[in-house]
């Protein structure tokens, strides 16, 4: 879950019902991840971000992973440093957008791309999960 001091079982719940059950980053789905899921600091607290509501986020293991205590990156086309997506200020469908076969994200702007990249949105594994879910019409979820 987080270093530290843990958070309650409530902060947990109201986080993952605002996530929806989804990756904040990734979009990818709490129950068909074979790895459980973790709130996220989106800034870190190795950067002096804390455990309040807004701060936190529903991640996949992947995503949180890559993620680390990043904040910025580099936009693989521009090549600026620019900051990572930020869930709580941020909607994802300004940054982001689905592929035609929605199998991979595709990073809209500076920081889409950036995350894109970063946090590895399109693992390969995580394509062929979206391929399956898709033909059960189970992806993408909104």
């Amino acid at each position: 879950m987080t270093s530290g001091k843990r958070l309650s079982g409530t902060t947990w719940r109201k986080v993952f019902e605002r996530a929806k059950g989804c990756c904040e980053y990734c979009r990818s789905q709490d129950c068909y991840s074979p790895d459980a899921f973790s709130i996220e600091h989106i800034i870190p607290k190795a950067r002096g971000g804390g455990n309040d509501f807004d701060n936190l986020a529903l991640a996949c293991q992947g995503c949180n992973g890559h993620k680390a205590d990043k904040t910025r990156a580099r936009d693989p086309h521009s090549r600026k440093l620019v900051r990572l997506f930020h869930p709580r200020h941020q909607k994802w469908d300004d940054h982001f957008a689905w592929n035609e076969d929605f199998t991979l994200v595709v990073g809209l702007t500076t920081t889409g791309r950036a995350t894109v990249a970063t946090l590895n949105l399109n693992r390969q594994r995580l394509g062929n999960l979206r391929t399956v879910l898709r033909i059960l019409k189970r992806h993408p979820t909104e």
